[in-house]
């Protein structure tokens, strides 16, 4: 009929992780565009009260708490609700293979979003991945399942977001490298002597982004870049050495792909993660916003320098990581959290998390093409082995 505009169906979106930074913006982003997205399955691993907040606010299907502890607190809280509650760790793996959903966005934090992911991948459901570990961890394998079942694997971190929308109708055309910017954290330009004394609310004042505990202390040692180098890796089918790091303060261009007749594209914006949350959640479209929004007029300069290799040598242990491949980035990855676990509960220092993360890594055998179940088994002894290693 003349006049009526037909719109698609509501995106029906699982959110595992939804009480961490990413999970809560993307349910404001779903709040602003009911008539685009629908919330069909929340996660959370032990956050029960702000489960509840939103389950009730949002109305999932079904909502999973990781923490068996707190599954009579949650099913009380929603009963009668016809919302399904579950719990424990193989439930969140259980509920990623459920039918009644679109998309997943991935935003567990760390190694335990890896089995919801794959889970999800194999059911064909579409993915907007926010945890990066997923890929440092077992990439190999995540990309070539999500190419057997036709899934797209939709970046949410500002870079590679920044990367796919650069890659936007230039399939055909050779990417000569990806520049990966990183804020530098807020101890960009400090020394060893500096970070020494470094304490833990000091390292989560990141200067740019609003983030969880642990991707901001990956920040100010510079481990997150490390570990989106490896990311990019394999979302992009990139060789290590097309990989490149510079460090640009203000965070307003997220990355750039120089392709090979020189050109560069760049993805800029206002560092705000809704953004990026959103055109995953949208894509292949983009949907209109309030977001605030750069001004050029009230810029003086936008900088680029090279990272600090010697200070922050999480960077470079990440770097040599890619390169070896293997499963050197998952050995890594478990140190990493381990190391991050111990300086957030004060058990060792800043600089002492690197110390953690190299021991490691010297310690753990070496495997060039593991299976799914020796990444499995390399995290588990990385991790082992790096807890022996914190101040107790």
């Amino acid at each position: 009929m003349a006049g009526n505009t037909i719109r698609a169906p509501r995106k029906r979106i699982a959110i595992f992780g939804s009480t961490g930074s990413i999970g809560t913006q993307a349910l404001d982003v779903i709040k602003s565009n009911t008539d685009r997205f629908e919330v069909s399955i929340l996660t959370a691993q032990s956050n029960h009260g702000l489960l509840i907040e939103q389950a009730l606010r949002h109305q999932p299907h079904t909502v999973v708490i990781g923490d068996d502890s707190k599954y009579d607190v949650v099913r009380e809280a929603l009963s009668g609700k016809g919302i399904h509650v579950m719990a424990g760790p193989a439930s969140i793996e259980e509920a990623a293979g459920f039918e009644d959903y679109d998309m997943m966005l991935a935003a567990i934090v760390g190694f335990a979003g890896l089995r919801p992911t794959l889970r999800a991948i194999e059911s064909g459901k579409h993915i907007a991945l926010a945890n990066k570990e997923t890929l440092v961890v077992a990439g190999d394998i995540v990309m070539q399942k999500a190419i057997e079942k036709r899934v797209p694997v939709i970046p949410v971190d500002s870079e590679h977001s920044a990367i796919f929308q650069c890659l936007v109708g230039e399939l055909q055309n050779r990417i000569e490298k990806v520049v990966l910017t990183a804020s530098g954290g807020p101890f960009l330009g400090k020394k060893p002597n500096f970070l020494v004394n470094v304490k833990r609310d000091h390292a989560l004042r990141h200067p740019n982004w609003t983030m969880g505990a642990k991707i901001s202390i990956d920040s100010a040692t510079l481990m997150n870049k490390g570990l989106e180098m490896i990311e990019a890796k394999w979302l992009f089918n990139l060789k290590p050495e097309q990989i490149q790091v510079v460090v640009h303060p203000q965070s307003i261009i997220h990355s750039m792909v120089q392709f090979e007749d020189g050109s560069i594209k760049a993805q800029m914006g206002l560092p705000d993660m809704k953004l990026p949350i959103q055109y995953a959640l949208a894509y292949p479209g983009r949907i209109p916003n309030e977001f605030p929004r750069f001004d050029f007029t009230k810029t003086s300069s936008l900088t680029f320098e090279q990272p600090d290799l010697k200070t922050f040598r999480n960077l470079a242990i990440a770097g040599e990581a890619m390169y070896k491949g293997g499963n050197a980035p998952a050995v890594l990855n478990a140190a990493n959290e381990i190391a991050v676990f111990g300086f957030l509960h004060n058990r060792i220092g800043f600089l002492e998390m690197t110390d953690v993360i190299e021991q490691t890594m010297a310690k753990m055998p070496f495997i060039q093409r593991p299976t799914l179940q020796e990444y499995f088994e390399s995290d588990a002894e990385a991790r082992n082995f790096a807890a022996s290693l914190l101040k107790m």
